[in-house]
This record gives C-alpha cells, structure tokens and sequence, in this order.
C-alpha cells in the first residue's frame, strides 16, 4: 500500500481518538493498519450497525399478529374459517392475544404504537444530525444502539410482567425511536468521510443491504422466538444492537484523520476535489469548517426536493415494514391463510428484492451519473407494480413471491439511493466549500423528512386496513406518484444535461458532473 501515510499516528490527538480495538489490533501486528483496511472496517462495522438497528425495529411488525390475532391458521381454509368464526370457536385456532391488543380496536392501537414511534424517530432525526455533526460519532452511535437494545428488550419484558396497560407500550416505543434515530445519520456520515463519489451509487447500494439484512434477520429471529412468547421476540433483538453497539466502540474509526492515516486519490475512488482535499490532509478543526446549521443545511440546492420525495417514499416502505406479515397473514392466498409465523417469513422477500433494487439502483446512477432520472423511474415503476400485487397476489404463492420481489425492488431502490449516495453528495456539496461538517445534518434532513412520511403511512394504514386493504394500496400508489413528481424539475435538469453533454461530445467538449452536484 504505498500510498498510505502512518506519520499521524504518532500525533497524541491521534492516539486519543482512535478506537480502543484497534490500537489493540495494531499493538498486536506491530504495525498501522493500512487505509483500505480502514475503509473494510468501516463498511463491516456500520453495516452491522444499520443492520442491527432495522433488526430491532422490524419486531414489532412480526408480533403485531400475535398481540391482535385475527388471521387464522395456515392450514385453515376459508369455508372452515367461516364456520369457525359462526360457532365461535376461532379461539382455539388463534389464542387468545394480548390485552389491549386483542380488543375490538386493537389494529389502531397497534397503528397508534407505529405513530409513536416513527413520529419520535423523525424528530430526533433532525437533532441527531446536528448533534452528530459536533461530536464524535462513535461515542453517539455506541449510545444510540445500547438505548436501543435497552427499550426494545423493555418491550418484550411487558410479556413475562404481564403488563397490559397500553401506555408502558407507548412511552416504551417512544423511547426507542429517540434512540433509533441516533443510526442513519451517524453511519451515512462515516462512510461518506471514508468514501469518494465516483462510485458512491455502486458501494452505497450494495453497502445499503444492511436495511435488508437487517429486515430479513429481524424477521426471522421474531418469527422463530415466537413460539416461545412474543416477548422473546423482542428481547433477543434488543440484546443483539446492545452487543453491536460495543463493537461499534471498540472499532469504528469515524473519519482519516481520527485514526491517522492519507490517502491518494486511487484510494478515494478519484473523488470529487472538495471531498478529495477533506481525505487528503490531516486538518485542524478551524480547516475542517464550522458545523452547517440547520437552516442553511436546507437551502443546500437539491436538499429540500429529495427531503420530499423521501417522504412519499419512505411513506410506502415503512408501510410495508410495520404491515406486510400482518397483510399476508389476513390474506388468502390460493383459498389459504398463512400462520403469523409463516406470513413473517415469506414477507422477507420484499427485502431480497429490496437488496437488489438498492445495489441496482446505485449502480444505475453512477453509469448515467443522474440520480434524480435513476430515483424517478424507480418510483413510477413501483405504481403498477403495486396495482398487480394487490389484485393477483392472493391468486397463487409463486406470483404472491414474484411480485413481492418486485414491489420490493421498485419500492426500496430509490428509498436507498436518496437516503445514501444522494445524501452523502448534497452533504460534500460544492456550495460547502469543502466544508466537511455538514454530512450528519443533510442526512438527517432528508431521512428525517422521510421519516414523518414513514410515520403517517403506518398510522394510516391501521385505521384504512380495517375498512378496505384496497384503499390501503390505492394510497401507496398515490404516494409513489407523488415521490416522483418532487424529482421533476431535477429530472429535467438532469435530461436537459445529458443533451447538452451528447452535443458537447460530439463537438469534442467535456462533460459536466452530476446535477446534484450543480443545481
């Protein structure tokens, strides 16, 4: 690695801030890690954070069904569900549930818990990007995931205290979106210190499975502890973010400089100059610049179009997050009902195809360098998508899959391009200046603004759900189109500069950067 600098190391700012398991790994070797090790430790430590975040926060749509059981069993047919429920006898099949969920409007009380916590989470979003951007992100990110862990176990301990007052549920998850909103902003920032642009869309996308991953994990811890209790489900997450969450202490390195070592730009990636002069050079804090506020965060140009589209998008994401187990398993599919345990499975597959929207959606946009064109089409796609798996998804479980892994590529390809790639440029933005304190706050702006829209989905979707599942999907439809057409004007600028670019290639000129970064 001859391009790696090891001279800082030496400096005693240096030594301070580096985390204590890897002062421990380079005592062992005898020797400083190298850059691109640097980068490794950073996309393993912060995949497994964002992973184990989701994790937990993905629980409470798997026991949802066995707090408010009201879907039957999977070998249950729909004649047989009809007799059961004529003769009063469904209880044997479903149990009996979880006072006060399992009352009459126990599917709003779960959509109020849903509320609670994405409306806390969107708030505290805004305030952890600008507290992240002031201190260091290991020791908040640390904090956010032991609070996590923490709130999330107390949840499930409502099981074996047999609690049933629906208020210690309430402030429960309220306290733990506090704390889960100390994640996105922390992790984007840490990459983005670490990570050039020219193939952010590519690394960011496949570093973004994380969300999937951890979906998918979530999904299927719950689903397996489920038939132990319910609280189970909650506590194994919760004590999982807890352990992470140290690992985070001891080895997440948050940006060059806290650990040492320079980089040359093959190392960057060839990032853009503003970025490439922050990697380059060990700077003071007073070189570094002042942290952004929050004002001037959103007047950074493209900011406050992503922010709203984000809010649409993230609107039917969540959507499916907190109600995709619940939905399959109030479904018949092929004359069929699912178990709790069996719907929680088979909703995983809405995060594969989530897996491969994301990386495909990233990889698109560094080839066509135009995020908005990449994040629009993705979203109007999503509409019909959306339409088939509502009116044939019931038919049959191979088109039930099929569809599902489309809804999912569609639906999470632009929610994980605008909420990484796009975020971390419009955060080295050139209107900063090379400003490097700014990337916490623009992320947090933008997932913060997603998350309120993530709040009103699910909450929506517990009051609409119990008059028509149709008009659930009618308004994620809506939203989809609404998500796009905030990208609009950005589209046509992108457009109109592909022209221009394709003119100017063939009189022999040089292509312009990306419009997120001109506009």
């Amino acid at each position: 690695m001859g391009s790696i600098s090891t001279e800082p190391a030496h400096d005693s700012n240096t030594r301070n801030t580096k985390p204590p398991g890897i002062r421990i790994t380079e005592r062992t070797r005898k020797s400083n890690i190298s850059f691109k090790s640097h980068q490794a430790i950073v996309l393993i430590v912060t995949f497994l954070a964002y992973a184990s975040y989701h994790a937990s926060r993905k629980t409470t749509s798997i026991i949802k069904s066995a707090l408010d059981p009201q879907s039957p069993d999977e070998t249950t047919t729909l004649q047989s569900v009809s007799f059961l429920r004529r003769s009063n006898a469904l209880s044997w099949v479903l149990g009996s549930g979880w006072a006060p969920f399992n009352e009459s409007n126990g599917t709003a009380l779960l959509g109020d818990l849903d509320l609670a916590f994405l409306f806390v989470y969107a708030v505290g979003m805004f305030f952890s990007g600008h507290i992240g951007d002031r201190m260091n992100l290991r020791i908040f990110l640390t904090i956010g995931m032991v609070g996590t862990g923490l709130f999330t176990s107390l949840f499930g301990l409502g099981y074996w205290a047999n609690i049933h007052t629906f208020y210690y549920y309430l402030i429960v998850q309220m306290a733990a979106g506090l704390f889960q909103s100390t994640g996105w902003p922390s992790v984007v920032a840490v990459v983005g210190n670490w990570f050039g642009k020219s193939k952010r869309g590519l690394i960011m996308g496949i570093w973004n499975a994380h969300t999937s991953v951890g979906n998918i994990s979530g999904s299927l811890i719950a689903a397996y502890f489920l038939k132990y209790g319910w609280g189970w489900s909650m506590v194994v997450p919760g004590l999982m973010i807890a352990v992470v969450g140290v690992v985070v202490f001891l080895f997440l390195p948050v940006d060059p400089e806290s650990v040492g070592v320079v980089a040359n730009e093959d190392d960057t990636g060839s990032p853009k100059k503003a970025l490439t002069e922050h990697l380059l050079s060990a700077k003071t804090d007073n070189e570094k610049g002042s942290p952004v506020g929050f004002l001037e965060a959103w007047r950074i140009p493209g900011v406050a179009p992503f922010a709203f589209c984000l809010f649409f998008a993230k609107l039917v994401a969540y959507t499916f997050l907190y109600w995709l187990p619940f939905y399959i398993s109030h479904t018949a599919i092929n004359g069929k009902y699912l178990s709790s345990t069996a719907a929680g499975n088979l909703s995983t597959l809405f995060d594969v195809g989530g897996v491969v929207g994301g990386i495909l959606a990233g990889y698109i946009s560094d080839r066509l360098n135009a995020r908005a064109i990449t994040a629009a089409s993705f979203t109007y796609c999503a509409i019909p998508a959306l339409y088939l798996y509502r009116c044939y998804g019931h038919t049959s479980m191979p088109v039930n899959i099929i569809l599902m892994l489309v809804i999912g590529m569609f639906v999470n390809g632009p929610y994980a391009l605008i909420t990484t790639a796009v975020s971390a440029d419009l955060g080295t933005h050139r209107s900063l200046r090379g400003n490097s304190k700014a990337l916490a706050t623009v992320t947090a702006i933008i997932d913060g603004t997603g998350s309120v829209g993530a709040a009103i989905g699910p909450l929506l979707t517990g009051y609409i759900s119990t008059k028509s599942w149709s008009a659930v999907f009618s308004m994620l439809m809506a939203s989809a189109f609404v998500a796009g057409l905030f990208l609009t004007k950005l589209v046509v600028a992108e457009v109109t500069e592909k022209i221009q670019d394709l003119q100017r290639g063939s009189s022999g000129g040089t292509p312009r950067s990306s419009v997120v970064e001109e506009v």
